[in-house]
């Protein structure tokens, strides 16, 4: 993982380190609340199965697959990543390129979870949104002797009026914008199917916990 995805990763689990409470109802039609509740929900998911993880590692996947990406919109970020390659390819290219890059997306969000330290989250208070599309919801990373890290997760409004995250931006850097790059060159250069393929490989990969990679 290039150390640029590795502080993004790592970013969003201290977001989603913050006042964990498993039985919240997340507020889909809020923005703000919806980033800082999927956050806590997350979380705790993690601290109730941790027994689990240290047994089987992988048991990571679920629980990001479970509690996180049903508010990521991840077609929506599949389509920005191929970019201009989207217009050449066909309904069932598209739909396997969606698809694999969900699962690669659930196997490195997975793996950065081995990497929390505690880190202290202060999220900015709610702003108006009425009429917005998108809107960044501003938090900072706070760890003692450090500068805080600043990060911007970035959400949209889908047409039933409720809203996903679709990107994260750490210190000016956006992890949607570093992946359209890296796949956009790579579909370039070896084809659409070949990049589907490479993508499933990488999720096949198995969580090594931070520990054990020691």
């Amino acid at each position: 993982m290039s150390s640029i995805m590795k502080m993004l990763m790592f970013t969003w689990l201290a977001i989603v380190s913050v006042n964990a409470l498993a039985d919240t109802e997340i507020e889909r039609s809020n923005p703000y609340a919806m980033v800082e509740q999927v956050a806590n929900k997350t979380f705790a998911r993690f601290h109730q199965d941790f027994d689990t993880i240290q047994a089987d590692p992988d048991h990571l996947k679920l629980i990001v697959s479970e509690e996180l990406m049903p508010y990521i919109d991840y077609k929506y970020a599949s389509y920005k990543v191929m970019g201009s390659h989207l217009r050449s390819t066909t309904p069932e290219q598209r739909k396997q390129f969606v698809n694999a890059f969900k699962a690669y997306l659930v196997a490195t969000y997975a793996q950065a979870f081995t990497e929390y330290t505690n880190q202290q989250v202060k999220f900015e208070p709610a702003r108006a949104f009425d009429g917005e599309k998108m809107i960044d919801v501003h938090v900072q990373i706070v760890e003692p002797n450090r500068p805080p890290i600043k990060v911007q997760f970035r959400v949209r409004r889908l047409k039933d009026d409720t809203w996903k995250a679709f990107d994260l931006v750490a210190e000016g850097v956006s992890l949607l914008s570093s992946k359209s790059k890296e796949i956009s060159n790579l579909i370039r250069q070896n084809g659409i199917d070949n990049v589907i393929a490479d993508l499933r490989a990488r999720t096949d990969d198995h969580v090594v916990l931070e520990a054990e990679g020691n």
